[in-house]
């Protein structure tokens, strides 16, 4: 087992703390933290169990038994523009568009005891605190803000297990540390199915909390640790009042009783401090048990030493961010790369103790034999980019996510792999069955530490289950029918370009290794998989079938109007049909302009139906600069004024590709000037800098490509399409030991086209580059022009 473990780290001491972490420098968490970004700014490591962030307002899911808009804005629990925090939750999803999480809050306050959280308008009626920017600090592995109405001085870092929270009580006198176990992200009354805490000593409490929320069998186990002793504690239960009270009614379980249970407990634990003290907590998380929360404890943050844990985070970040070393024009672009690339490495994240147990899909205990076990698979925005970045600079944990998707699908009762998971469940967030290019990518690249076969297996078995989704009629249709499922067109192309990724993985595997076909094979075949040649299994069924599927796409093209359009059952296309609006159209998430362009597998086919290749570039380009009224997606949260360049959308995920699609119409100063445009005006170096939801690290994987030069336009194949880099240097330090470097000759401003491209000194005739050439090592140079 692989041990990303703290304890030898630790022994360093304080007194060596660096003055200066210069890529660390670049970093600033907080861009993305206000309006669409959804990111949280607060303390972790990387692809950490533990998100020790602020949550700044407690707006429930929904009122009045309807969905509450505003609770969109705080997917991370956090929003810039807000002016009090609430307090310290330990888990956070970065940048979704819908939420779970926000588990054990702590509190520290000074003055009477409260226990309501207050309202942002009136933060004295409660807990909570004024805060302002000008104190808050937020860089890797590290967070701190002076809590103004307690003159409190919170700090917290993070191990990969253990959130550490550091409290500076300024004045000091009566002060209690709040245990809010009722709080969460995305919260409604009834959420919370149980929780529990156990004072074990006066240093030590554990505890639990089962929610039913996005996840619907949610339990987190803590432990918390103490650095002076409790001195008084209590709690209250908010839950209203049960018929039946058993015998612990014959205990006061409200004043230093060691025990609480119910389903809205809140804690304080009680000090009396000097003007200036700390007290620091160690907060462990276990998937499994309080006994593995604090073993995880024991083996990450032995000691209470606040300094030498954030020293640990910061090294982690230096040489998980180093990995990619780049030169920029300026500083504003340095910090949005290194941002990026930061997001980038926060999810998927650890889910299992140090002993390799963790809770399964299936609920039960089990321990992760020679793979270290990752959940939070965003899989609908990042198998596009942020898998295939990890491919090259990832490759170790790509293959432990491939086993714990394939972990994953052994405990399903279902069979399939993972579609949205997170906490062992199975969310059912989105479309498709995108675990299946993440593995058919790493098949292709040759990515190794799983079992190919196995693997293709389950992604075969997923495909063919006709109980999801439409997927029954798609086998059977050849598509979606409208009346099946409101996104039935994008339920369509995404099972094709899926399909494709299986066949992709088929051909990959050795004579004598193709899983077994199923009972009733379709046999029609369309020769070589679309963008590829050779290399395939001659007339294996499967092979033959899901190439075939791959090109479903054609059977939900409409020539009458030149889009993709929702099919009935009867094979006719819906009469009414709006190719602007993104809601109701048969699409999720996106308009038939956007979507219609969803063919990375087979951009040649794609431009034969629009009309071919000057038709297509006209089409692109009327894309990218007519107007899109709000009214089109006033109905549709995750798209925004703010994601839209004319119609094309980039605050979301489905048209990402597009800019690069000119290449394929021999047009590539125009994706040079897209993707340089996109860079400098959807990625700013400020709060409100990302222009959508940052979806796991997606929309700044985007950005890492981009601002490389190359982009993965259909994972799957072993292809990155060139485009325009924004960097002036970069060396990626590759796993294997081997280096390799992109440079752009009279890089500038102004100088977005690309005149030549050299590969290892040699003239490079074509607008891509492969998988192998980067893992080969070697330089990448571009001259670039105006």
């Amino acid at each position: 087992m692989k041990k990303y473990l703290f304890c030898l780290i630790l022994l360093i001491s304080a007194a060596a703390y660096p003055q200066n972490l210069d890529i660390l420098n670049y970093v600033n968490p907080l861009i993305g933290a206000d309006r669409m970004g959804h990111t949280y700014p607060g303390a972790t490591v990387p692809f950490g169990m533990v998100q020790l962030s602020p949550d700044t307002d407690t707006l429930p899911y929904e009122v009045n038994g309807r969905y509450n808009s505003d609770v969109y804005k705080y997917c991370a629990g956090y929003q810039y523009a807000d002016s009090t925090i609430v307090g310290f939750s330990h888990t956070h999803f970065s940048g979704t568009g819908h939420s779970d999480l926000g588990d054990i809050l702590l509190m520290p306050t000074t003055g009477p005891l409260q226990l309501n959280p207050g309202t942002a308008d009136a933060p004295e009626k409660g807990y909570r605190s004024r805060f302002s920017h000008e104190t808050e600090k937020a860089s890797p592995g590290y967070y701190a803000v002076t809590l103004d109405d307690h003159d409190i001085l919170a700090e917290m870092t993070a191990t990969t297990r253990t959130g550490v929270h550091r409290y500076t009580f300024n004045i000091g006198g009566e002060t209690h540390i709040i245990l809010d176990m009722v709080h969460g992200i995305y919260n409604y009354d009834g959420k919370n199915v149980r929780t529990f805490i156990r004072v074990e000593n006066d240093t030590l409490v554990t505890g639990f909390r089962q929610t039913s929320g996005w996840a619907r069998t949610r339990t987190l186990y803590f432990a918390v640790a103490f650095s002076r002793p409790i001195e008084s504690y209590g709690f209250v239960n908010e839950e209203p009042a049960q018929a039946y009270k058993g015998f612990w009614r014959r205990f006061d379980q409200r004043r230093n009783f060691p025990e609480a249970a119910g389903r809205k407990i809140k804690g304080h634990f009680d000090f009396n401090t000097s003007p200036g003290e700390q007290i620091t907590l160690r907060v462990a998380l276990s998937p499994v048990s309080t006994a593995g929360a604090v073993a995880n404890m024991i083996a990450e943050a032995p000691q209470t030493d606040f300094d030498a844990v954030r020293l640990a985070a910061e090294r982690m970040w230096e040489d998980e961010l180093g990995r990619v070393k780049v030169k920029m024009m300026n500083e504003e672009q340095m910090v949005s790369f290194y941002t990026a690339l930061y997001h980038a490495f926060l999810s998927p994240t650890v889910y299992m103790d140090t002993d390799s147990q963790y809770k399964g899909l299936d609920q039960n205990i089990h321990t992760a034999d020679d793979f270290d076990n990752y959940t939070t698979f965003s899989l609908w925005d990042t198998y596009r980019a942020l898998h295939p970045l990890f491919t090259i600079v990832q490759q170790a944990r790509t293959s432990d996510m491939i086993n714990s998707m394939l972990a994953h699908y052994d405990q399903s009762v279902h069979h399939m792999l993972p579609v949205w998971s997170h906490h062992a469940n199975e969310n059912w967030c989105m479309i498709g069955y995108h675990a299946v290019p993440v593995i058919a990518d790493a098949i292709v690249k040759g990515i190794g530490g799983f079992d190919y076969t196995r693997a293709t297996e389950a992604c075969v078995t997923t495909a063919h289950n006709g109980w999801y989704d439409g997927l029954d009629d798609y086998m059977r249709l050849g598509y979606v029918p409208d009346e099946r499922t409101a996104s039935s067109v994008s339920v369509t192309l995404e099972y094709a370009y899926d399909d494709w990724c299986i066949a992709q993985a088929i051909s990959k595997l050795p004579e004598g290794k193709q899983p077994a076909s199923p009972p009733d094979p379709a046999t029609d075949t369309f020769g070589e998989a679309p963008g590829r040649s050779g290399n395939h299994p001659g007339n294996n069924d499967l092979y033959n079938e899901f190439l075939h599927r791959s090109r479903n796409f054609l059977n939900v093209w409409d020539p009458s109007t030149g889009f993709m359009r929702p099919r009935k059952t009867d094979g006719s296309f819906r009469a009414n049909f709006d190719v602007l609006s993104t809601h109701g159209q048969g699409f999720i998430e996106g308009n038939a302009w956007n979507y219609s362009l969803y063919v990375p597998h087979d951009p040649a086919q794609l431009i034969s139906l629009v009309g071919g290749k000057k038709r297509f570039i006209q089409h692109l380009d009327s894309l990218f600069t007519m107007h899109l009224p709000d009214e089109f997606f006033a109905e549709t949260e995750d798209i925004t004024r703010e994601g839209i360049i004319g119609n094309y959308v980039h605050g979301n995920e489905p048209s990402h590709h597009v800019p690069y699609l000119y290449n394929y119409a021999g047009a590539p100063r125009k994706t040079q000037y897209w993707v340089r445009h996109i860079m400098d005006t959807k990625y700013l170096p400020a709060p409100d800098g990302l222009s959508g939801n940052d979806d796991c690290g997606q929309m700044s994987a985007w950005y890492i490509f981009s601002a490389l030069g190359f982009y993965p336009v259909a994972p799957g194949s072993d292809r990155y399409d060139l485009g325009s880099p924004l960097v002036k240097e970069a060396t990626i330090s590759l796993e294997n030991g081997r280096t390799f470097t992109v440079s752009a000759i009279n890089q500038g401003p102004l100088n977005v086209y690309v005149k030549k491209v050299e590969l290892n000194g040699r003239r490079l005739d074509r607008l891509y580059i492969t998988h192998d050439e980067i893992m080969q090592g070697g330089s990448l140079v571009f001259y670039m022009c105006r």
